[in-house]
């Protein structure tokens, strides 16, 4: 009897861990999904196992699945999360102009859009959206982000279709250069360099 009441006073007084607080579902969700967003962008959607997204963000594959549903809902959720985060920055460069008299529209996003291409993974995660295109789920949820993306950048600079393809074109062949890992170092290929110059210098116009 004295062993049990030294046993329950001694589990009644141990201090809590830091890390046995719970997390909220929201907050959970939150940390599954930068896990997965980075996964997915790495591996893509088929090479990127939920057992692996699971023990990486240190809960259960059944937890996963309770918060997302199924592999297919949590690569979508990091699609729109990528759309959300090139949204951000757009809107980041539509802010600028507002406040820069000097800066023009296709400088200020894409000023604002080479700062968020340091986002670890977006560029890759990008890339694995469109790959993944071939399902028609995959498929019309990157339609509705990349759609809310040109419409927002056509109503920004007011731009004539062939400046906005232009415009948009040099954003995606960033994603080309990132996905052949020569985009954030100096890859030693004159070619790459060349490209790489050509995307990243300013438009005043």
């Amino acid at each position: 009897m004295r062993a049990m009441s030294i046993a329950a006073g001694t589990a009644r007084t141990a201090p809590i861990r830091p890390d046995a607080i719970r997390k909220s579902a929201d907050e959970r969700r939150d940390e599954i999904l930068g896990v997965a967003f980075l996964a997915f962008g790495t591996n893509g959607y088929e090479g990127t196992s939920t057992e692996h997204i699971a023990r990486d963000a240190g809960v259960s594959q059944p937890y996963l699945f309770r918060l997302f549903g199924t592999k297919k809902q949590l690569f979508l959720a990091a699609v729109e999360r990528v759309h959300e985060l090139t949204g951000a920055a757009l809107e980041a460069g539509v802010a600028e102009m507002d406040v820069n008299d000097e800066c023009g529209p296709f400088e200020a996003i894409g000023m604002a859009y080479k700062a968020a291409m340091e986002t670890p993974g977006l560029l890759r995660m990008q890339m694995q959206a469109l790959a993944a295109c071939g399902d028609p789920d995959v498929r019309r949820v990157v339609r509705a982000g990349y759609g809310r993306l040109v419409d927002r950048i056509q109503a920004a600079t007011d731009a004539s279709p062939e400046d906005l393809a232009g415009f948009v074109a040099k954003g995606m062949l960033l994603n080309v250069l990132a996905a052949m890992d020569v985009l954030y170092t100096d890859s030693g290929l004159p070619w790459a360099e060349r490209l790489k110059e050509g995307c990243l210098q300013s438009r005043t116009d």
